[in-house]
């Protein structure tokens, strides 16, 4: 688990280094037009919706070590030749193989935390993880920052190439692990692909939980770097100092409050706090709407968005150590792969779409922008509302089944457990 870990760090750590830089790398150094760069962008979103559904498939056969090993080589070999890259077509195919590789790493690595946890352990595993993406994220951000000068192309191909190290160092690392026996399609009867799919779209409660997630990341993640960062350009005059600051809070809440948030959720019914998520969320959106809409001092506005991006942080901390967990429980023994496959493919679809529904609405229709996400996050209420009734008492408090040791996988409640203590 130690390894998973540094393995997560390390891989976040070499995101950070090029992600926020990309778009001027290709617009400006390379000299390749805004249109190519946006078409970089939207090749991530593309080859991820593409891979995952392969890879679900991959990891249950071959288990996520493997994968995750091939995944990080694909990705290191994107990101080297990303930095070389002269002309469209290569900068498009090196996206598409970074984008790839990425893509595949987060499922695998969720498999693997799950192969290596117990019911007692796995949320805190997965708050763990959460803790290092985002560490790594922001330190390999600020350091990259300090590296890249837009007059010279060799400082992005040094980053580049220190991203690509980070993938091949993460193989290393990653090729020591010895992961513990779980339950592989070899050890099953022969299913095929379509009977998997057709299993999982058969889990009402998983289906729900996937609706739930599009939808937080719609209203959330999808929104952070394009229609909340444009609302606030536009609507509430904030500077691009400020829009970073209000990054960093975001960051800085995850980081100091994960531990803490985590003793707080660790024995309330995951349903539950998925619906204060969304309360919370709804707050944001209305200090956002005062940020642009009211009539307070510049300093109030900016104090304003500042707070909506730690208010998003505080739900983002609370959800890591639940959603992902949640996932593993409702999956049948020896399909974990696929089914943080499925839940990595909503998350992808719901980051491609969020920011093109919500670009051009930030910047342009500032009211019905806030009342349709304040609507989005109030809906994430009631949904795990919902679903809290078709989960069995151990999926959504899974500390009662730790006297017993039995963990309920794969099944919905047959009765509704919504009136429960």
């Amino acid at each position: 688990m130690r390894r998973i870990h540094v393995g997560n760090a390390l891989s976040a750590f070499g995101l950070g280094f090029t992600v926020p830089y990309l778009y001027v790398y290709v617009a400006q150094v390379r000299g390749l037009g805004a249109m190519t760069a946006g078409l970089v962008l939207a090749v991530f979103a593309v080859a991820a919706l593409i891979v995952l559904p392969f890879a679900g498939r991959a990891i249950v056969r071959r288990g996520p070590l493997p994968v995750l090993l091939a995944a990080l080589v694909l990705a290191a070999l994107g990101a080297l030749s990303l930095g070389l890259a002269g002309g469209a077509a290569t900068v498009l195919l090196s996206a598409a193989a970074l984008g790839a590789g990425q893509a595949v790493m987060q499922p695998a690595l969720a498999t693997m935390i799950v192969d290596c946890s117990s019911a007692d352990t796995r949320s805190r595993a997965f708050a763990m993880q959460f803790f290092l993406q985002n560490l790594g994220l922001g330190v390999g951000g600020l350091i990259g920052g300090h590296l890249v000068d837009t007059t010279r192309v060799s400082s992005f191909t040094l980053l580049f190439a220190i991203e690509a190290l980070m993938f091949l160092l993460l193989v290393v690392v990653m090729a020591t692990v010895r992961m513990p026996h779980s339950p592989r399609m070899e050890d099953a009867p022969a299913r095929s692909a379509k009977g998997t799919w057709k299993q999982l779209l058969g889990n009402r409660a998983m289906v729900q939980l996937c609706v739930l997630g599009f939808v937080l990341f719609f209203a959330c993640y999808g929104q952070f770097e394009s229609g909340l960062s444009a609302y606030g350009v536009e609507a509430a005059g904030i500077s691009t100092s400020a829009l970073g600051t209000a990054l960093a809070a975001n960051t800085l809440m995850i980081v100091v409050a994960q531990f803490a948030v985590l003793r707080l959720v660790e024995r309330r019914r995951r349903s539950r706090v998925i619906a204060a998520v969304g309360l919370i969320w709804a707050v944001a959106w209305l200090a956002a709407g005062y940020a642009g809409l009211g009539h307070g001092s510049q300093e109030m506005a900016t104090a304003a968005f500042v707070s909506t991006y730690a208010l998003f942080g505080l739900g983002e901390a609370m959800l890591s150590p639940t959603v992902a967990p949640l996932v593993a429980d409702l999956a049948p023994e020896g399909l974990a792969g696929q089914y943080n496959s499925a839940f990595a493919l909503v998350k992808q679809l719901a980051l491609a779409v969020g920011p093109a529904v919500g670009g051009p609405l930030g910047a342009s229709l500032h009211a019905p922008y806030i009342v349709t996400f304040l609507l989005f996050s109030l809906s994430v209420t009631v949904l795990a509302l919902r679903l809290g009734r078709r989960l069995t008492a151990v999926q959504d408090r899974p500390w009662a089944g730790r006297e017993s040791r039995v963990v309920s996988r794969g099944q919905a409640a047959t009765e509704p457990v919504a009136a429960e203590a």
